[in-house]
């Protein structure tokens, strides 16, 4: 259901909220989350344009966020750079459809489901879980 983008988004992020205030570089990143670097660096920039993450120039220089993680929720990544699209219309066009069918209203209902789950958890939740399984990146 979520794009690659989004999930490689997701996991970028959880790494960065994991080591706050700490930039890391592209490498890194790459490294700990298991995201192809080239992949990555267009995440990274996605993600940046979006005023989410800002990087860093140079020696000692590197990603970090620009948002706290308690403040950043899982929707916001996923919007940030790959939307649930949600069904308004037929995506069929078939005029005859002057509201959603049973099959794409029950999806939308999913989709909207799906939005609600993602708004309620924080990043700051997800690096700070009980689990003793670090999420969606390894521990350096």
């Amino acid at each position: 259901m979520l794009s690659k983008t989004a999930e490689y988004s997701l996991r970028a992020v959880a790494c960065l909220a994991e080591k706050l205030g700490t930039p890391l570089s592209a490498d890194h990143l790459a490294e700990q989350t298991k995201v192809p670097r080239r992949y990555l660096t267009r995440v990274l920039q996605d993600l940046a344009a979006a005023g989410m993450v800002r990087s860093r120039p140079g020696p000692g220089g590197g990603y970090e966020l620009s948002i706290l993680p308690e403040e950043l929720t899982i929707l916001d990544v996923v919007n940030t750079v790959s939307p649930i699209q949600r069904i308004h219309i037929c995506p069929l066009g078939l005029k005859s459809h002057s509201k959603l069918c049973p099959l794409h209203a029950e999806l939308d209902k999913a989709y909207a489901a799906t939005e609600k789950s993602f708004a309620n958890v924080t990043i700051r939740q997800l690096v700070d879980s009980t689990s003793p399984i670090i999420p969606l990146c390894e521990s350096v």
